[in-house]
């Protein structure tokens, strides 16, 4: 299973340089493990940057992996990932549904670079 943080999937819609690392893992739908918030932050920061339409398309291709919802195991997890390696709300979520479900985390989030399971592709910077 694979699981792609928010930075991942904002790389890919956006096309960016970083964008064909998160590729193989978005497309191959079967071993799509996609996070509640990670749908969240996406339509949050495409809503933003564009309109409603082209968040409301994006939303639709992370929908069709598998949506794994937050519980209260998952929460209680992730608080503790998050005091273990000091991760924000939303990345301590999405590295314990990672964990949960033995999944590799794609991310190009500087947070996450080091923890078990993760691959990290650091962001090109902008030129």
């Amino acid at each position: 299973m694979n699981v792609v943080d928010s930075s991942g999937w904002l790389s890919y819609f956006s096309g960016d340089k970083n964008s064909g690392s998160f590729a193989k893992p978005i497309e191959s739908i079967d071993e799509l493990l996609v996070p509640s918030i990670t749908i969240t932050e996406v339509f949050k920061s495409i809503l933003r940057q564009r309109d409603e339409e082209s968040a409301i398309e994006a939303i639709a291709h992370m929908e069709q992996g598998k949506v794994a919802v937050l519980d209260s195991q998952l929460a209680v997890d992730a608080a503790c990932y998050g005091i273990e390696y000091k991760l924000p709300l939303a990345d301590s979520i999405i590295y314990a549904t990672a964990q949960k479900y033995g999944a590799i985390l794609w991310t190009q989030d500087v947070d996450f670079r080091g923890l078990e399971g993760v691959k990290f592709y650091p962001k090109h910077k902008a030129t």
